[in-house]
């Protein structure tokens, strides 16, 4: 499986990447090509790939990755040209809060902003799908993140029959399109659909039932939405298939281990942002001869 160049920067090997070194696990196998029918059962949630050096291995990796994910990231600021949108889609419990916990910690906030797309508002739905989401996207320098995104719009919708058919399936094509809209401006985009299982799913939310300081996070609803995993499964599978492209790839992200997702969504992080050659701007004004007394 070949990987396609992703953003602007085709691959350039900035002077960052040159100082750490190569990426440290292979991506490729986890990425989506366009148009390739996925079958969500077929894919392992437990594997790690071809990595094979276990949990504590896989941690100290993580953390080498976040320290070079933090000097990228201020890099990115600095130079303010450059453009990242990361979307995370998973099952409940499938691990997006921890996601953004683990693998973007340390990173300056002032340069990173999340943002959560829940059910709309009367003003929201008064107007298209997407007018919600466009104002969420990034600015130059920044990263963005959505925790659930416009893809809500051809996954709840269609599992729960709010809108027909003909309309939601029209909906592939304007997100691609959208998306498309945004590469061409510039602005990068990655997503990662967190893969867990069932029997995953029931041992997180039997522990958030069990756990006084995370009961805040049940919800009744979730095992509403549990009776429709196969449902969800189908739509999932769908909206990987029809909505990976050249310019926006999804990554299917095993996530019953929660290092081995971490390890690997901070692996394509760090691999996208160190080929698009970032580098500290110089300063605006001559210093030349400038002394601090």
């Amino acid at each position: 499986m070949v990987s396609p160049r992703i953003g602007s920067g085709g691959g350039h090997l900035s002077s960052l990447q040159a100082w750490y070194g190569e990426p440290m696990i292979d991506t490729t196998p986890f990425l989506v090509p366009p148009g390739t029918p996925i079958d969500l059962s077929m894919i392992d949630p437990r594997s790690t790939g071809s990595f094979d050096g276990g949990k504590k291995a896989g941690r100290k990796l993580h953390d080498e990755l976040n320290d070079r994910l933090e000097l990228l990231q201020e890099t990115l600021y600095a130079q303010g040209r450059h453009r990242l949108l990361v979307v995370l889609q998973a099952t409940d419990t499938g691990g997006k809060d921890g996601t953004i916990r683990s693998v973007f910690d340390g990173v300056n906030p002032q340069g990173v902003k999340v943002a959560s797309f829940k059910k709309p508002t009367p003003e929201e739905l008064a107007h298209d799908y997407l007018w919600r989401v466009h104002e969420r996207v990034p600015g130059s320098g920044e990263i963005a993140i959505f925790n659930r995104s416009h893809y809500e719009d051809v996954l709840v919708v269609r599992v729960h029959e709010l809108v027909e058919e003909a309309r939601w399936s029209r909906r592939y094509h304007h997100i691609n399109e959208f998306e498309k809209m945004l590469a061409d401006e510039g602005t990068t985009i990655l997503k990662f659909f967190l893969h867990i299982s069932k029997d995953e799913q029931k041992e997180r939310l039997q522990a958030r039932l069990d756990d006084q300081a995370k009961r805040w996070k049940f919800s009744l609803g979730d095992l509403d939405e549990r009776e429709h995993w196969d449902d969800y499964q189908a739509a999932f599978g769908d909206m990987l298939s029809k909505t990976s492209t050249d310019w926006a790839p999804w990554y299917v992200i095993p996530a019953d281990h929660k290092w081995f997702r971490d390890l690997l969504v901070s692996s394509v992080l760090v691999e996208t942002l160190e080929s698009l050659g970032l580098q500290f701007p110089d300063a605006t004004e001559d210093l030349t001869g400038v002394e601090i007394e």
